[in-house]
């Protein structure tokens, strides 16, 4: 069985964090998704799918992504279901975001590039020219830390060869 989904689109609102009576975080965000298709003389429709990260990827996507920013994630569904204040059963469908990704430019024009925090291997990375994170944090918080998965004792050097297969 597979409960994969990748999604790519546009936050509607800042993402609000929170944090449990236990004291783990959570993020909760919608994303707005265009469609592949449009009826000819339409518009294209947007899906709103409501997402929720949780521990360090909550407070990654809390600090460095805002309202309009592209934003790129894969995680899996979860489906849920309650009673409101009027006795009624409601159902929930929602993304559990394992890792989230950084898409596009900069709205300022900056470098190229992607950045993200995976939460399956624990930690940022970065592919950016710069060697930093292609999004500027939101304003209200602390330049993100910098991370490394390896060290150089994890590489070796190879010969040098006439007679490479390319």
């Amino acid at each position: 069985m597979m409960n994969v989904v990748t999604l790519m689109g546009r936050l509607t609102a800042d993402p609000e964090l929170r944090t449990t009576t236990s004291g783990l975080s959570v993020c909760r965000f919608t994303v707005a998704v265009d469609r592949n298709y449009a009826k000819a003389g339409t518009e294209r429709q947007a899906d709103f799918i409501n997402c929720v990260a949780w521990r360090q990827t909550a407070e990654f996507v809390s600090r460095y992504f805002v309202k309009g920013q592209l934003i790129a994630l894969d995680g899996s569904i979860q489906t849920g279901s309650y009673t409101d204040n009027n006795g009624n059963k409601r159902y929930t469908t929602e993304v559990v975001a394992n890792n989230v990704h950084f898409t596009g430019d900069r709205r300022d024009g900056g470098n190229r590039g992607q950045s993200s925090y995976s939460g399956s291997n624990g930690g940022y990375s970065s592919n950016s020219s710069s060697g930093g994170y292609d999004s500027a944090p939101r304003q209200d918080s602390a330049p993100a830390p910098t991370y490394s998965n390896g060290s150089a004792n994890d590489f070796q050097e190879l010969p040098l060869d006439d007679d490479l297969p390319f």
